[in-house]
């Protein structure tokens, strides 16, 4: 009996229990048996393309090794694979060239499929299953285009992506909403335009127990996935674009929205145009880092060293939570020369903690009162024109009035302005949701004594940063009476610009 290896590979669009791999196995222990082979090993891919070129298939590589070596990692030798058909086994003309290459290394290796044995010494054998590949990977490439055309009409028509798992917030018709789901999402909307973080809406998700359409947990990367969605509007994104009409208007779906077309803008506009940067010790200022963090003290990262050196300049450094034995209350400390810091500055953290929640709660306030009267967006004329520009100018050039050469100028510059004004459009709207938000309901719920009524470190951490970069603390110095009593004209906020 000659020992050969089995593979199998199930597809996205055929069965996915183990019951369509045992089947496939089944075949091929069938095939190897009429030939005299006996199968002592099976590989299989399960969901793993074998036309896609960025997908790794473990198995197929395993496989290919062992048939190179004639040995299995366990030192059983083997002469040869059987497969169900051959395109189950590769669709690429390079993949197929590595696996011949391996299986023919020694001389009187084997290979059949469903059909029978194959000589792949043979060079015409060889040669037509390379035309096979090559015919496998084109016909891929059709299907691959007849989906993206498939989408591309969809989209245009306003219908909902076909296939797939059913989208979170909407029934398994995926055009009638779930109420409860959907309920769920615009509040998540509306926390996220008025500062709370993914990480703490993400958290109460899973404390209460909501899963995905998938049953699965939620995560930060699968809420942000879904916020950023413009289907929760009624619209439709391929490839990171919204699907247009000739009007260069987004196509409304014809599907229920959960939220409104600005909400999702201003959602949008803090992904993609997020503000934000830390003050340095040298009074530069650098990216600010994203907070996985759950903190436990309200200003942590945001307070920063105000004593200055004996070369001049400022310490800088973050200042860390400490507690003394006398001391109820945590103490805001810079940390020791050892750790980068200076070591000669500390402040009740109580204190500081009321006195910066009230600049916050007064800095938001105020922006929110400013932002009521902001009308609608005065850039809309501008953009309207930009577009007409485009169109006229894509014209022209269909209909061949204007050169390649004179198009190909003239276009990028119009479609970047578009691009700036589109943004733009997102930024503004973000302005009028915040300035929807109720403060007088944020602020009775910061001081709250209801555990749940009240936000938590993490929401409040998410308003102090939307308010303001940082907050240098000075040094009380001497001659400036008790060290004791809280000065809040030492505190320095570096608020952040509308």
């Amino acid at each position: 009996m000659i020992p050969v290896v089995s593979y199998a590979r199930i597809s996205a669009d055929q069965e996915r229990d183990e019951h369509g791999i045992q089947h496939q196995h089944k075949v091929n222990r069938q095939t190897a048996e009429r030939l005299g082979w006996i199968v002592v090993d099976e590989f299989t891919d399960n969901d793993k393309s074998a036309a896609k070129s960025g997908v790794v298939r473990d198995e197929f590589e395993t496989m290919v090794r062992a048939l190179r070596t004639g040995k299995l990692q366990d030192g059983r030798a083997i002469r040869g694979t059987v497969v169900m058909v051959e395109d189950r086994l590769v669709r690429r003309p390079g993949d197929y060239e590595r696996f011949v290459e391996a299986l023919t290394y020694r001389e009187g290796r084997v290979y059949a499929d469903q059909r029978g044995p194959k000589d792949l010494y043979s060079e015409d054998v060889e040669s037509m299953g390379l035309i096979g590949a090559v015919i496998a990977k084109m016909e891929v490439r059709k299907m691959q285009r007849r989906m993206r055309n498939d989408h591309r009409r969809r989209a245009l028509a306003g219908e909902p992506p076909a296939g797939g798992n059913r989208p979170f917030g909407w029934k398994d018709d995926r055009r009638t909403l779930d109420r409860d789901e959907a309920t769920l999402v615009a509040k998540a909307a509306e926390q996220y335009v008025s500062g709370r973080g993914l990480n703490s809406i993400v958290r109460a998700w899973q404390e209460a127990g909501i899963k995905t359409t998938t049953g699965r947990e939620w995560t930060t990367t699968s809420l942000k996935v879904l916020l950023r969605n413009p289907r929760l509007c009624g619209w439709r994104m391929i490839n990171g674009e919204l699907v247009r009409g000739p009007d260069g208007q987004p196509i409304v779906g014809q599907w229920d929205a959960i939220i409104t077309p600005e909400q999702w803008m201003a959602v949008n506009a803090i992904f993609t145009a997020r503000k934000g940067h830390l003050v340095n010790g040298s009074g530069s200022t650098s990216p600010l880092p994203q907070d996985f963090r759950e903190h436990k003290h309200l200003l942590t990262s945001f307070l920063r060293c105000g004593r200055i050196r004996p070369d001049g300049t400022m310490c800088g450094a973050r200042l860390r939570v400490t507690r003394q034995r006398d001391c109820v209350q945590h103490i805001y400390s810079c940390p020791p020369k050892s750790s980068g810091g200076c070591g000669g500055l500390g402040r009740r953290g109580d204190k500081v903690d009321e006195f910066i929640s009230e600049a916050v709660l007064a800095k938001l306030e105020e922006r929110s009162t400013a932002a009521q009267d902001v009308g609608p967006w005065p850039g809309e004329e501008d953009l309207k024109a930009v577009e007409d520009q485009i169109k006229e100018l894509r014209e022209q050039w269909r209909t061949r009035k204007i050169s390649n050469a004179l198009f190909f100028e003239e276009i990028p510059a119009l479609e970047s302005e578009q691009t700036r004004l589109r943004a733009e459009r997102e930024r503004y709207a973000l302005t009028a949701q915040r300035a929807a938000a109720d403060m007088t309901d944020i602020r009775r719920r910061w001081y709250s004594e209801d555990d749940e009524d009240r936000l938590d470190i993490s929401q409040k951490r998410a308003y102090i940063r939307e308010a303001l970069h940082a907050v240098i603390i000075h040094p009380v110095g001497k001659g400036n009476g008790s060290r004791t009593k809280f000065n809040p004209d030492l505190l320095e906020p570096f608020w952040r610009e509308d």
